[in-house]
Parts: C-alpha cells; structure tokens; sequence
C-alpha cells in the first residue's frame, strides 16, 4: 500500500503538484497557491512568479482577490444576526432597506423598464439569502433593458466603474424595478451585495467592521479584508484579465495604486474581498467543524447547515439549471453543481470527480474555495488569472481532478 500523508497518498500529492506545474510551466499561468488538508494536516503548494515578467516568487502568504469567493465568507455576518434573532428569514427587509420597498416587477422580464405589475409581497431576508429577491447577473437577460440598466446605474462592480458609497448605491439599485418577482428565479450576484448593506444598517457599523469582529478576527483571518494596507501591498499581485481573443495579458489591477490599495466606498459582499489561502482554510474548516473553531463557536450548527445544503425549491431550481446547462460552454464548466445554499454552490448530483455535499464557490480573477463534508477535505487554489479566457479555469478543474484522486483512505 502507498505511504498515506494526512489522509492523502505521497503519490498523488506528487502528481497533484506536477499537473499544478505544468498549468504554471505553459506560461498561461504566472503562478498560484494550492491548499489542500484532510483530518487536521495541511498540504501546500506555491508554484510561479508573482507576475508575469518574473519578479518575486509567489508565496503561501500571497494575497489575493478573491471576487466571488468573497460570497461564502461574507453571508456569514448574516448568519450571526439571524442566530441573535436580530433578523428572520421571512421578515421584510423593508425597515432596513426602504429602497427595495413597493418594488415594480417586470411584465416581461426582457421587456420595457416602464412595462411592469406591483410585487406580490415585499422582498425579504432569504430572498437575499437565497439569491432571488428578484435583480441579478443573470446571463439569459443578456443584451435586455434590465440587463443594461444595472450596468449604466453603475450598480455592479467592473473595471471601468467603482461603486458609490452604500447609501448611493442603494438609492441607484431603488430606482430599478425587478426582473421577477420576489422568491421566483434563482440569479446571481447582486443580492449578496444587498445582503452587506443590511447588515451593517441593523448593526449599525460598516459591514467590515462587523465583519471583521465577528468572523474575521475570531478566526485568525488577519489578511482578509475589503482592501491590502500599504504595509502589506508587496505580497498582492498584479491581476492579469488575459484576452479572449489573442489570449495576450492584460493588467486588469496592479497592486500599488491598484483598486485594493485603498479602502473602497463600497464594501462589496459579492466580491470584494482579498485574503489567502490560509485565511480562506481557517473559516471553510469551521464551517466543516458545524461552527466551531477550537473551544469557541462562531455559527451555530443550524445556520451552517442552512449556509450548505441546497435552499432551492424545484422551481427557483430551474434558473440555476439553466445557468449550469445553457452557459457551460462560457463558464469553461463552472457552474455544473446543482444547487445553491446561502452564499454558495451545493453539489446535489455526481458531475465530476467531487462528491455530493460538496460546497463553495470560484472567483472570476481565477480563484476555488470548496469544502467536501464527507471526505472532510478543503480546498482552495488562487491564481492571479481572471476567467476572461479558459486557462485558469482549466487549472481548478485540474487541481480538483488530482485532489480527489490523492483521497487515500
């Protein structure tokens, strides 16, 4: 029988590390840190440069941007409230939000910003929680007037537009009607940004701060935040958005003077987080440990169960399914989970080499944070590739391929 290390095989952790080196080897890919740890013992990989023309090593400490990754860890202030009954799942999220009260809905949700019906009920707390409070990314309204709308508002994060301060957000995303109504479709992004609005309206601090003294801080995630203080800012990459076309790198955000290097009017749940690799394994085994992280609990066993189990019902399920099937092909197979829970894919069936249960999420600058409850495995890679083109994509796919395969029992 192979050597087992920590609940892998010697072997296959070294052919993990070779498939990881050869995506780096390619030149599509600078560089990148693996994690991986089963029953308490962590595996490590730091492969490549920290940028394109060589430079530093990339380290185990790199910091990175997270984008949508950053969803799993900031539904958990969320999460707090609702174990402190400081919010319900089926409360109204109007006291806090009067923006989205007395929402219009669409007629069609291609149709006429003008064409709409009143909402059947008002938006509430796991609609945001769920993603179908009724306004998000949702690629099968590409090229509509909703669709349009949310980018002139400025209403989502791109390269060209940094989002206002929360309030102004708010008023912009108020002035919107929705494309569904309340609790009907599954869509993405937008709600998980709502969500940090609402918390830090309850609480009364900014959502960092919260943030920050309620997860991040009891975890040890001392690199994690909404952006990389000056002392810091030597270990953040650039973060290259290759073309689609010509596949030639293009510097989407440099570090020094970059848009992490300042702290940003919007603190953005939906993706605005930075951290690293160690950072991201401390709270995804927490949720692995039901809450707990050593001696002090952090959520409570229900919430985390409700954070990782599919929350769809079989007709919100349809929009997810759409997604998965109909732009497979432009998510370089991303997306092939099933369901959603709070903040996260859920695997409901056996796509791949993952098993069901499996939870988390990937990151468009080229980042996967997942947990897998019944092999209690994590696993994170970080790459400073956006998914503009395939290449980074292809990595993760790798990286879990060799993973489950090193699954020594």
């Amino acid at each position: 029988m192979e050597r087992s290390n920590g609940g892998f095989s010697e072997i296959g952790l070294r052919k993990l590390h070779d498939v990881l080196a050869r995506h780096v080897e390619s030149g599509k890919i600078p560089g990148l840190v693996a994690l991986v740890s089963r029953n308490g013992t962590k595996h490590v990989e730091a492969i490549g440069s920290m940028r394109l023309d060589g430079g530093a090593p990339i380290r185990r400490d790199t910091i990175f941007r997270m984008a949508s990754t950053s969803k799993l860890v900031a539904v958990a202030p969320a999460m707090i409230l609702l174990d402190e009954c400081k919010l319900h799942l089926d409360d109204p999220v109007d006291p806090w939000l009067p923006e989205l009260a007395n929402r219009q809905v669409l007629k069609q949700p291609d149709g006429p910003l003008d064409d709409t019906v009143p909402a059947r009920r008002p938006i509430t707390v796991r609609d945001l929680l769920t993603s179908t409070f009724g306004l998000g990314m949702d690629m099968g309204l590409l090229g509509s007037p909703i669709f349009t709308a949310i980018f002139t508002q400025g209403i989502y994060d791109t390269g060209q537009v940094k989002l206002p301060d929360p309030d102004e957000w708010m008023r912009r995303l108020g002035t919107l009607p929705l494309s569904y109504q309340p609790g009907e479709r599954w869509q993405y992004h937008i709600s998980n940004d709502v969500l940090g609005v609402l918390v830090s309206r309850v609480t009364g601090q900014t959502f960092e701060t919260f943030l920050r003294e309620r997860i991040l801080n009891p975890l040890g995630m001392k690199d994690t935040g909404f952006h990389v203080p000056a002392s810091k800012i030597d270990r953040l990459p650039p973060s290259y958005s290759p073309d689609p076309q010509t596949g030639e790198f293009n510097v989407w955000d440099e570090a020094i003077e970059g848009r992490y290097s300042q702290p940003p009017a919007f603190q953005g749940g939906g993706g605005g987080l930075v951290s690293t690799a160690d950072d991201y394994h401390a709270y995804l085994q927490m949720l692995l440990n039901q809450g707990m992280h050593g001696t002090e609990r952090i959520l409570s066993q229900p919430a985390v169960r409700l954070m990782t189990s599919n929350r769809l019902t079989p007709e919100q399920q349809a929009a997810r399914d759409a997604m998965a099937k109909n732009f497979v092909h432009l998510s370089h197979g991303q997306g092939q989970h099933g369901g959603w829970g709070f903040g996260m894919a859920v695997r409901t069936y056996l796509g791949d080499y993952a098993s069901i249960g499996q939870f988390g999420w990937d990151g468009g600058t080229g980042t996967a944070t997942y947990a897998d409850p019944d092999k209690q495995l994590t696993g994170i890679l970080l790459t400073q590739v956006g998914m503009t083109t395939p290449d980074s994509a292809r990595v993760i796919h790798d990286f879990w391929t060799m993973v489950y395969q090193a699954i020594e029992d």
